[in-house]
């Protein structure tokens, strides 16, 4: 399997920890992500005319390329900003057991996912 272009990375923003964790719980328990960290950042940015300097929590979300379109879609439909930021970026490469467990978690299926974890760990990103 080419990391490549089978595992990526999605990034969104938030505007505070409550609607990032629930994001976060729907997106796991749809299983269109594995893992997902959450980070308290400030975004500076233009919006129409106006200079925003804001608290944001940064949502980086393990997926596949499969489960991305679903993932986006429920991004897309439970987020609160008229414009949110969805950012897809690949995976080029990294630990073969953890893109397979990867993997295993977006795919819903139901064969024994607590051995799919990377030597049987819970993981950590």
């Amino acid at each position: 399997m080419d990391s490549a272009t089978y595992h990526c990375m999605v990034i969104t923003t938030l505007p505070n920890r409550p609607q990032a964790e629930q994001l976060a719980e729907l997106l796991l328990t749809e299983h269109v992500a594995a893992c997902i960290q959450m980070v308290d950042i400030r975004s500076i940015y233009l919006w129409q005319t106006e200079l925003c300097n804001e608290p944001e929590v940064l949502l980086l979300i393990k997926t596949t390329e499969s489960a991305y379109p679903n993932l986006e879609g429920i991004i897309t439909q439970n987020h609160p900003y008229e414009i949110p930021e969805i950012i897809k970026l690949p995976i080029h490469g990294g630990s073969t057991n953890y893109l397979n467990w990867l993997t295993a978690m977006t795919t819903g299926c139901s064969t024994n996912k607590e051995n799919a974890r990377p030597n049987n760990s819970t993981p950590t990103s």
